[in-house]
């Protein structure tokens, strides 16, 4: 995840008064000892089947998912080692009976804790809840405006209920972000839907780019063209500093391709060179791709994943080893290979000048296409002249997903 707002904040701070303008830090372990941000999908049942959903969610129950007992013991775990923020999702987190009371301990146990809802079972009923949950934070799905967000999430009037979650929350004084998962077939409402968060004052928009997992996996065909990202990308840079230059203090995040790093660099190198060298290695320390290393997911049966979008590989579950545990173990070569800094990636991402921004990118991508985790990112949407690949490659290309070339679980390599 790539915090725009933060760096176009420093660089217009460096360039107008010679110094970058500092967020204050969280409350959090210090980061030589902290554990990974956790998502937790709590549940796979949901009352919506999105078309990119990477836990392939539906509406009925799975058995074996974690109980009450389970999830607290959990928990328990997660705080011993030093982990930070737990985002709460699904499936629609919403649906799982005991939700507040894991929202409640959670924040008892000192996480910071945010809910990952699609928003649409957000009502008068329930939001006195859900404020008295006091959530750090609620994202709400919105892939496009009306018609084109009830298409992608399979809900006729979908996108007046979300939007109705949205407002209940800003309302009742939560923090609250809208979250666009970008394609071609959605492209074009990005404009307004960023005016519409501007017009009802929401503090965060998320940009995400398509993942290859779950149903997002089956429908990679309508991953974005390149220039239709660039061009995304350059409104979201548009807009975050027209912010900041008015005062606002709306955060724009984006998800999924770390070479938006790297394209925010060309960005800040052109519209502020006097902050170039210090944003430069600003971007540096953050690394790029976290996956395996500060972002963690445990699913609704309590299976470990290196993310959210390998779900395909299990490195373990919190009912038969704790967590801490399964999380420092490198005997996983899936493990082993995203801890490794920097990592043995090839193909173009081997080549690119600007791997210690963005950390060889997305490896579910590569992965999904090739059966090599390690080979190039097929989303970087940067050119070789720009990354300062030399010699003539044919690049990796998306190709429609195909039931008869799946990849499962992650094998050692000799």
């Amino acid at each position: 995840m790539l915090r725009l707002s933060q760096y176009i904040r420093a660089a217009i701070g460096i360039a107008e008064n010679g110094t970058a303008a500092v967020a204050p830090p969280r409350k959090h372990a210090p980061l030589s000892n902290r554990g990974p941000v956790v998502i937790w999908n709590l549940i796979r049942r949901c009352n919506l089947t999105c078309r990119h959903c990477y836990a392939s969610a539906v509406d009925k129950d799975f058995p074996g998912e974690l109980t009450t007992k389970q999830v607290f013991s959990t928990m328990e775990n997660l705080r011993d080692f030093n982990v930070p923020v737990l985002i709460l999702s699904g499936g629609e987190p919403l649906m799982r009976p005991d939700i507040f009371d894991i929202s409640a301990y959670a924040k008892e146990l000192g996480f910071y804790v945010a809910l990952s809802s699609n928003g649409t079972l957000i009502d008068d009923k329930n939001i006195n809840q859900i404020a008295a949950a006091n959530y750090d934070y609620v994202g709400i799905s919105l892939d496009g405006l009306g018609a084109t967000h009830d298409y992608f999430r399979r809900l006729e009037g979908g996108f007046d209920l979300a939007l109705r979650g949205a407002k209940l929350c800003r309302d009742a004084g939560l923090p609250v972000g809208i979250r666009f998962t970008m394609t071609r077939e959605n492209y074009q409402d990005l404009p307004g839907l960023l005016d519409l968060v501007e017009q009802e004052k929401i503090d965060k928009f998320y940009f995400s780019h398509l993942n290859y997992a779950g149903r997002g996996n089956h429908n990679r065909k309508d991953h974005a063209f390149y220039n239709m990202t660039r061009e995304a990308l350059l409104m979201m840079f548009a807009r975050c500093k027209a912010d900041v230059k008015a005062g606002i203090a709306r955060d724009y995040v984006t998800g999924n391709n770390d070479a938006d790093g790297v394209f925010l660099k060309f960005w800040i190198d052109e519209h502020y060179p006097a902050a170039s060298n210090q944003i430069s290695k600003m971007l540096q320390r953050w690394g790029g791709n976290a996956s395996g290393v500060n972002v963690a997911n445990i699913d609704n049966l309590g299976n470990v994943h290196p993310d959210t979008m390998w779900w395909q590989h299990t490195l373990g579950n919190v009912l038969k080893r704790p967590f801490s545990e399964i999380w420092q173990d490198v005997s996983d070569p899936l493990m082993a290979g995203l801890k490794q800094r920097p990592r043995l990636v090839h193909g173009r991402c081997g080549e690119c000048q600007y791997r210690d921004i963005c950390g060889g990118n997305t490896r579910t991508r590569a992965y999904q296409l090739t059966g090599d985790p390690w080979a190039e990112d097929p989303g970087c949407y940067l050119d070789d002249a720009e990354l300062g690949i030399t010699g003539d490659h044919n690049r990796l290309e998306t190709v429609p997903f195909s039931a008869t070339k799946r990849h499962g679980q992650v094998e050692a390599t000799s």
